[in-house]
Order: structure tokens, then C-alpha cells, then sequence
């Protein structure tokens, strides 16, 4: 008989349960030339501290593992940190006075989105309509809970609209 316990992992999102900790056997122990495969996975992929690992694996020892009695332990000391991420508004927005602003566009610089992961929500921009430049800001742009933005803002430029005159 012996006891298989996992250990404690910590890791950045990555959007998957996997873990790079390798469970211990912390009671009994392996006859000579007998060998263990173990692993452990988190409970699940998102952010967050006292999360489950939970210990598997296998024992060659010639008798598809039927010479042992195997106990699995868990481990609730887990760790998945926030993902980081720097979006930079795209440099260059503008408008012609009197005009609707256009959507603001960007571009994830540092960092990227994993697995099927999206961002939402839309940039805005300081408030004012009158001739001059006004900073972008992140407005509602988000990645969700399993990431942290850090945000580079870009200035949106209003220019004079044109008109003529005839006498």
C-alpha cells in the first residue's frame, strides 16, 4: 500500500488544469526496480489561491500495477496568478469636427490571449468636442477575471472642418 500525495504548484493562467508539480509518495514505498508515472492537475484552469490538485498516475511493476493498493491525496495549496497584458491604442485616430467618432482600435503589444479567450467591451476616450487632441482610455475593454491590462493610451485628434464660402 502506499500514499500518493500531490504537492503545491503555482502558475500564470494559462487556460488549461495542467500542472508542472509531481506528487510524492508520502506513505509506504516502492519495491526495487518498480517504477511510478505521476501527475496532477489543478481543479480547474481559472485564477485563483487554495485550489485543488489532484494527484494520478500509474506503478509498472510488471503486474499492471496490481501489486500495490494506491492512495491519491489531495493538495488545496495551488496557486494560478492573472495573465498580464499591455494593449496600446492604435496611434493616429482621428476626426473631422462635427463628425461621430469612429470605434477606437488597438493592438495587444505585450502578452496574448490563450485558448479560445477574447476581449469585449470597447476603448473610449476623454470627453470634449472641440478642435484638439483627447486621450484614448481603456473605457470597457476587458479579458476577464484571468487577466490584468495595462493600458497605453494614444491621443485622438479632432481637426477643423473645412467649409467655403461664396458670395
Amino acid at each position: 500500500t502506499i500514499t500518493v500525495t500531490a504537492v503545491t504548484d503555482t502558475k500564470v493562467y494559462d487556460g488549461n488544469t495542467t500542472s508542472a508539480g509531481v506528487p510524492t509518495i508520502t506513505a509506504g514505498s516502492l519495491a526495487a526496480g518498480d517504477t511510478v508515472t505521476w501527475t496532477q492537475t489543478f481543479n480547474n484552469a481559472n485564477v485563483g489561491v487554495g485550489k485543488t490538485l489532484t494527484p494520478a498516475g500509474t506503478v509498472s511493476d510488471g503486474n499492471g500495477g496490481n501489486n500495490y493498493t494506491v492512495t491519491f491525496v489531495t493538495d488545496t495549496t495551488g496557486v494560478i496568478t492573472v495573465r498580464a497584458l499591455t494593449i496600446t491604442a492604435d496611434a493616429g485616430q482621428s476626426k473631422t469636427y462635427g463628425n461621430a467618432d469612429p470605434v477606437f482600435t488597438y493592438q495587444i503589444t505585450t502578452g496574448a490571449l490563450v485558448g479560445g479567450d477574447i476581449l469585449s467591451g470597447t476603448l473610449s476616450r476623454v470627453a470634449g468636442e472641440n478642435v484638439g487632441n483627447y486621450a484614448i482610455t481603456q473605457g470597457t475593454l476587458t479579458a476577464g477575471a484571468n487577466y490584468t491590462i495595462t493600458f497605453v493610451s494614444n491621443d485622438f485628434t479632432i481637426t477643423t472642418r473645412s467649409s467655403s464660402v461664396t458670395p
